[in-house]
């Protein structure tokens, strides 16, 4: 046998050996421990201006990541509804501004542990004017002494058991009263 050969029979058992290494490695990985509550980050707004109206003419892409220990997230939908999951809460009147239906997530590998993303469409709402405003009927109609309304929305999520997550904060969103 050549040298050559020799080298590059030697190389072909250390690349199996790493392949092996690599693959004992990768087995006595542990799953994700999450506890059973569902945890929410918020990640992004697409844009954080909108014009103020209720028409739905401006929207912006909310993002939040999940996690959830026991993978119960979102809900069936066989018979077309399905239960409301995703709560926003508007921080200028703390009223419940939106409310969402969480796709049903079905379970990921041998544990019930799960993460993933979230995307809502927020539409656009009418400002809140302070009392010293006179030149609007309503916070949907333009004012030129108010020109901007600053909103943040509270967001969580509950799981099919019931467990509520934490609560997280959106970024401002500034909504144009003057247009």
């Amino acid at each position: 046998m050549k040298a050559a050969d020799k080298i590059e029979q030697m190389q072909k058992q250390y690349f199996l050996l790493l392949v092996i290494l690599g693959l004992s490695f990768t087995a006595c990985i542990q799953p994700p421990d999450y506890p059973p509550e569902p945890e929410i980050e918020f990640i992004s707004l697409s844009k954080t201006t909108m014009i103020s109206g209720k028409s739905n003419e401006d929207q912006t892409l909310l993002t939040i990541a999940f996690t959830d220990g026991d993978g119960d997230i979102g809900n069936f939908q066989t018979d077309g509804t399905s239960e409301l999951d995703m709560f926003l809460i508007d921080n200028r009147t703390g009223d419940f501004a939106e409310k969402y239906s969480i796709p049903f997530v079905p379970e990921q590998g041998a544990s019930n542990g799960i993460s993933g993303e979230v995307y809502a469409t927020l539409y656009n709402t009418c400002c809140i004017y302070p009392p010293f405003v006179t030149d609007a009927a309503t916070g949907c109609d333009p004012s030129q002494q108010y020109l901007v309304d600053t909103l943040i929305y509270e967001i969580y999520i509950m799981d099919r058991a019931g467990n509520e997550s934490n609560h997280v904060f959106t970024d401002p969103i500034y909504l144009l009263c003057d247009q």
